[in-house]
C-alpha cells in the first residue's frame, strides 16, 4: 500500500508557516490524495498528547478509512511499550525506530537484550517493529542484528538515501536487507555541486529524477507482493519562502505518488 508519513508534510507542520497542519489536517490532506496509509513518524506533538486528544486523532483517522503506522526514535524497553501503547490507540500494525535515539546509544549487546525485553510484547499484539537503516549502524550490523534475534515480528525499514552519509551503495543496502524488510521509506536523492564548486550537496530530488534506482527495489524487495507498505517522504529544502515551499513540497508528493502508481 502506498502511504504518506509526516516527513512528506515536514514543512507544512512546520512553525515557518503561517497556519500549521495540525495533525488531523495531515490525515486528511492524504485522504484527498486517494491514499488509505499515514505514517505518524517522529511527529514530537503525539508524545505530548494527553489521552483525549489520541482518541480523537485515533478516531478522525477511523472516519477518514485510514490505516496508521508508527515511528519513533530508540529502542529502549519503556520507549518501546509506550509506543506498542499508542499502536493499540490508533490500530497500528507497525512501529519504526531507531537503534539510536538523541538520548541513547546503545552498545550492540545493549540493543539486542532490550529488543528481546520489548518484543514479547508486539509479538503477542501481531504489531512489526521495523528498525530502519541509516548511517550511524552499518546495514551489516543491523541486519546481523535482526537475524540472530529472529522474531517474526521484528525486520527493517528500508530507506537506503540514508545509508549514502556512511559511503554505502544504496543497491547494496537493499539487497542486503530484502529478507527482513517491513516497511520502505520511499524519496528520491541527488548529489549537486555547491556554488563555486567546492564539494557537493547530497539531498532529495523530485521522485525519479534522482539516483534512486526504484525499479530495483521493487525487483528485489518486491514489496506490493509482500504486502510491504510504500511510504513517502521528502528531503526538500527551504525554498526561500513559505509559499514556495510549501508549494513544492505538496507537488512532490503528488509526483511521488503518481510515481509510484505508475509502477503498479
Amino acid at each position: 500500500m502506498i502511504g504518506l508519513g509526516t516527513y512528506a508534510f515536514f514543512w507544512q507542520h512546520s512553525d515557518l508557516v503561517p497556519e500549521p497542519l495540525t495533525l488531523v489536517g495531515a490525515f486528511e490532506a492524504t485522504k484527498t490524495q486517494g491514499v488509505d496509509l499515514f505514517q505518524i513518524c517522529d511527529y514530537a506533538p503525539l508524545e505530548s498528547m494527553d489521552e483525549a486528544e489520541l482518541t480523537d486523532a485515533a478516531a478522525a483517522a477511523r472516519d477518514l478509512g485510514l490505516a496508521i503506522e508508527l515511528g519513533t526514535k530508540g529502542i529502549e524497553p519503556d520507549r518501546l511499550a509506550r509506543f506498542l501503547d499508542l499502536a493499540g490507540v490508533f490500530d497500528a500494525g507497525l512501529v519504526r525506530s531507531m537503534l539510536y535515539s538523541p538520548d541513547t546509544r546503545p552498545t550492540p549487546a545493549q540493543a539486542e537484550e532490550w529488543l528481546c525485553q520489548a518484543l514479547p510484547g508486539y509479538e503477542a499484539s501481531g504489531v512489526d517493529l521495523a528498525l530502519e537503516t541509516y548511517e550511524q549502524v552499518s546495514t551489516e550490523d543491523l541486519v546481523g542484528l535482526v537475524a540472530r534475534i529472529g522474531s517474526d515480528r521484528l525486520g527493517i525499514c528500508l530507506d537506503p538515501a540514508n545509508v549514502v552519509a556512511r559511503l554505502e551503495l544504496p543497491r547494496d543496502c537493499v539487497g542486503a536487507t530484502a529478507p527482513y524488510v517491513k516497511n520502505v521509506h520511499v524519496k528520491d536523492f541527488a548529489f549537486a555541486r555547491q556554488p563555486g564548486w567546492v564539494g557537493f550537496t547530497y539531498g532529495g530530488a523530485p521522485m525519479g529524477e534522482g539516483l534512486h534506482d526504484y525499479p530495483h527495489l521493487l525487483e528485489t524487495v518486491r514489496p506490493r507482493e509482500r504486502g510491504i507498505n510504500e511510504v513517502v517522504e521528502h528531503w526538500l529544502s527551504w525554498q526561500g519562502d513559505a509559499e514556495t515551499t510549501v508549494r513544492t513540497e505538496r507537488e512532490w508528493t503528488r509526483r511521488t505518488i503518481e510515481h509510484l502508481r505508475s509502477t503498479t
